[in-house]
């Protein structure tokens, strides 16, 4: 694979921000998740209907970290508890997306404990019949996986921060064609250097020194991901090879105060954004960088009655937005009962 890295220097463009309420009511508890699933985060819609969550439980590590599923019928249960690392004895699932092979793709991401010393992971759950039946570990070395995204022949793993040191702090994406997947991981090589790494970009935030973070690819085959210290949404052009064409930011603050997971409306193209810092889900047009506030609350809810708290990721199904409820204990935020999956109700 030919090592072409391309950075990220470009304007905003797009309409102003449109501040509204594109849903039919205000959240409601979705699922009402039980302590030992103290910290949800990453979801992904399934070819069967089922959404997949990943459940770190950095939270309260004192329950192991769990993959769920929600049924159609909002009823949970496990599919999978990841493997610990065996340095760190901690596994840290954050992104999830199902591959063109069935399988779970997951991005553990160790800083969540503290360990910012590359050891974080890609996995794979291997599903078989709707069960889990192992899992492989296939990428070692990043320092904060993120976010993962399936498409064609390749998998995209957003790292949150390529240097902790650097300012501005640089963030990017590393892609991986699904046939290097044999035998012993791939280890990435550090400080940026290796031929995996697609796109980096800068954070400037020096009070979110977090960088990439939510992606999504759409029905065109265009790469969206998210900055989150910048409240930015990027899009990438890929070519046939997977190679960037081009890159914009589509939408940069505009009512948005973060840009955390993404999902992309299948039949619209809509990209919605949840905005962790807010506590707010926004709706943003590719083609015109429109933003529309879907919701917003204050941060003292304490996720009471669906109200959102530290939202980190949104899924669509149906007519619903999805919406987990991290509520990480940091910030000024205290982490606390109850532990949630809103719905929203779209128009």
């Amino acid at each position: 694979m030919a090592r072409k890295v391309m950075w990220v220097v470009c304007v905003v463009v797009g309409a102003i921000t449109v501040a509204g309420c594109g849903a039919s009511s205000r959240p409601k508890i979705g699922v009402l998740l039980p302590e030992k699933y103290n910290t949800p985060d990453g979801m992904v819609l399934g070819p069967d209907g089922n959404i997949y969550l990943s459940v770190p439980n950095c939270n309260d590590s004192n329950y192991p970290a769990k993959i769920l599923k929600i049924d159609r019928r909002d009823r949970i249960s496990e599919v999978f508890t990841p493997p610990k690392h065996p340095q760190t004895g901690k596994a840290c699932p954050l992104g999830i997306d199902v591959g063109p092979d069935g399988n779970l793709y997951v991005a553990d991401n160790q800083s969540m404990f503290g360990h910012n010393d590359h050891k974080s992971r890609l996995l794979r759950v291997n599903m078989k019949g709707g069960k889990a039946v192992g899992c492989d570990v296939l990428v070692t070395g990043f320092i904060q996986s993120n976010a993962v995204s399936c498409h064609g022949d390749s998998v995209y793993v957003t790292e949150t921060s390529l240097d902790l040191d650097a300012d501005p702090m640089p963030s990017g994406v590393y892609r991986f064609r699904f046939s290097e997947f044999k035998g012993k991981p791939v280890v990435l090589k550090p400080d940026a250097k290796d031929k995996h790494l697609l796109v980096q970009f800068l954070t400037h935030n020096k009070d979110w020194r977090v960088g990439a973070n939510g992606m999504g690819i759409d029905a065109e085959g265009s790469l969206y991901v998210c900055n989150f210290g910048e409240a930015a949404l990027l899009k990438f052009t890929l070519d046939d090879q997977g190679n960037i064409e081009s890159h914009k930011i589509v939408a940069q603050g505009r009512g948005m105060k973060s840009t955390d997971g993404l999902k992309i409306h299948p039949k619209t193209g809509e990209i919605y954004i949840a905005d962790f810092i807010d506590n707010a889900v926004h709706k943003v047009c590719p083609k015109t960088g429109q933003v529309t506030t879907i919701w917003r609350n204050e941060d003292n809810s304490g996720g009471i009655g669906g109200l959102l708290d530290r939202p980190s990721e949104v899924c669509l199904r149906g007519d619903k937005i999805y919406v987990s409820n991290i509520d990480l204990g940091i910030k000024g935020n205290k982490y606390d009962e109850p532990h949630t999956i809103s719905v929203i109700k779209l128009k």
